[in-house]
């Protein structure tokens, strides 16, 4: 019996091999999903528990620790996928989100829940938008994010630099750039994501998984920076 082809953005697949392709990409939204909720329930939940304040915002070690741990975990994710078993990744991604939200902690006791929820769902919704343009484009958007990331380095410069300056128009330029920059990242990363499954998933196995996880970390981080850069501009303090 001959296997069913049919054509896809001038492509043929196998009908296993356009299966795999979607549920993995379903994958892809789900894990991210759930990191986001761990990450949100993670830091609500630090806000409102006095102890891990104290060890977190405390002593200087307290976030610098966060922050080495969090880069840590992302490098080793990023760069040594390959030699993880997807066990392994899944618990780092966990992991990940739960410092994450230790992190986070300190915008519920900065902004209102209603501005937070309202910045939440406007960063849903325009996450959502961007993500779907760059999945079903037909346009190559490489050049987009070799831009994108380039800028992204000129961002954490910036950032940087208005950390000894503490210029408050300088903050609104930055946070504007970051809305766009992490818009267009956005974009760009679904589409790099679709490309990389339709081009090595051909079935579900222990390295397509991987694939899709880290497209769900990629993701993750999208969404986290762009809320992070909204909430500066809809954000209500209290």
């Amino acid at each position: 019996m001959a296997t069913d082809y049919f054509s896809n953005d001038g492509y043929a697949y196998s009908l296993e091999e356009a299966t795999a392709q979607r549920t993995l990409m379903r994958n892809v939204y789900l894990w991210m999903t759930l990191a986001l909720a761990v990450t949100g329930i993670m830091a609500y939940l630090t806000a409102y528990t006095p102890v891990l304040l104290n060890i977190i915002y405390g002593n200087p070690f307290g976030i610098w620790g966060l922050i080495i741990a969090e880069l840590v975990l992302v490098f080793v994710l990023s760069a040594r996928i390959d030699k993880l078993s997807f066990a392994a990744a899944g618990i780092m991604f966990v992991v990940y989100s739960i410092l994450n939200g230790l992190m986070l902690s300190s915008i519920f006791i900065v902004y209102t829940m209603e501005s937070i929820a309202t910045t939440f769902f406007v960063s849903a919704g325009m996450f959502g938008a961007m993500a779907l343009i760059g999945t079903f484009t037909k346009k190559d958007l490489s050049g987009i994010g070799r831009f994108a990331i380039m800028a992204l380095l000129g961002l954490i410069i910036a950032s940087l630099v208005n950390m000894f300056v503490q210029s408050s128009q300088l903050g609104w330029i930055i946070s504007f750039v970051g809305v766009i920059l992490f818009a267009a990242l956005t974009t760009y990363d679904a589409q790099k994501i679709k490309q990389m499954l339709t081009t090595y998933a051909t079935d579900v196995n222990e390295s397509t998984r991987k694939i899709a996880l880290l497209g769900s970390l990629t993701l993750y981080l999208d969404f986290i920076n762009l809320f992070l850069y909204l909430l500066r501009f809809l954000g209500r303090r209290n």
